[in-house]
């Protein structure tokens, strides 16, 4: 059976949410701070291997016009680490608004912005992962 892991890659934080059994949705899992490009690289890895994860869904961050960005170039080089660590297939899910709303989300749920960093990014994790099994689900 297969199971998905989705992360969204950030500069200080990595949201990861995981799917549903039956893969037809995402649940926001946890937040994961950074510490080193190795020590994150293995950490993730880990973290895909802990939750029985088949695929990983990583979110690549591009132009509002769907062209490449400074902090594209910076998840891929991430992405292909994690490619190189880990024997589980690695796929990448358009990220654009996944983040904005996700804070939409906890603003109109009524959390303070003190508390939203840490859990915005697992919501966007879980934005990403929601976009790829309604892709895969609708054979797209």
């Amino acid at each position: 059976m297969e199971r998905y892991v989705a992360f969204d890659i950030g500069d200080k934080r990595i949201g990861v949410a995981i799917s549903d059994p039956f893969n037809t949705y995402a649940l926001p899992s946890e937040t994961y701070f950074r510490k080193s490009f190795k020590e994150d690289v293995s950490a993730l890895a880990k973290i895909a291997k802990d939750k029985g994860a088949t695929v990983i869904v990583c979110g690549l961050p591009v132009n509002f016009d769907g062209t490449a960005a400074l902090q594209t170039e910076k998840t891929q080089r991430f992405i292909d680490a994690l490619k190189a660590e880990t024997a589980i297939p690695v796929v990448c899910e358009d990220e654009r608004f996944t983040t904005k709303m996700a804070h939409e989300t906890l603003i109109s749920e009524g959390m303070r912005r003190e508390k939203r960093k840490n859990y915005v990014d697992a919501l966007a994790a879980a934005n990403i992962l929601d976009g790829y099994l309604r892709r895969i689900n609708k054979g797209v």
